[in-house]
């Protein structure tokens, strides 16, 4: 039986985005994978080129208000902001929650490429912390 997992951050447009997109490909075929904001930006477009560069494919994504969900039982809830472990719903059932804080880097002011690394950078902590994560969930990729 597959399971549901849910990556939650402020606006769904970075961070948990690009979790989502790692987390799809480790944790299938256990996992189902959602991600959804306690608001809504839009999927921001660094984060998918630096996805991209990674492989992963986050093109056909969109935002998600965590209301989207509220109907869904979840046996994971990940929190990659403390906005978002702030105010995230309650959730029923026998949630394990996993809560990790990334540097947002829709924030980061300066020159294009100064943007684009620290995207890099966040995109690779996301990476590392995904795999750790599919191994804690017993998953193998």
């Amino acid at each position: 039986m597959m399971k549901n997992v849910l990556i939650l951050c402020t606006g769904n447009s970075c961070r948990s985005q690009m979790a989502h997109g790692y987390l799809s490909v480790m944790l299938l075929p256990a996992y189902q994978v959602y991600s959804a904001g306690i608001e809504t930006h839009g999927v921001n477009w660094r984060a998918v080129a630096v996805m991209k560069e990674d492989g992963i494919d986050l093109s056909s994504h969109r935002s998600h208000h965590i209301s989207e969900y509220l109907h869904i039982l979840f046996d994971v809830i990940i929190t990659v902001c403390d906005d978002a472990r702030e105010s995230c719903p309650f959730f029923p059932g026998d949630v394990v929650r996993i809560h990790r804080s990334f540097a947002d880097p829709a924030r980061v002011e300066g020159g294009e490429e100064e943007i684009m690394e620290i995207f890099r950078q966040v995109r690779d902590e996301i990476k590392a912390f995904c795999e750790g994560l599919s191994i804690k969930l017993n998953v193998a990729h």
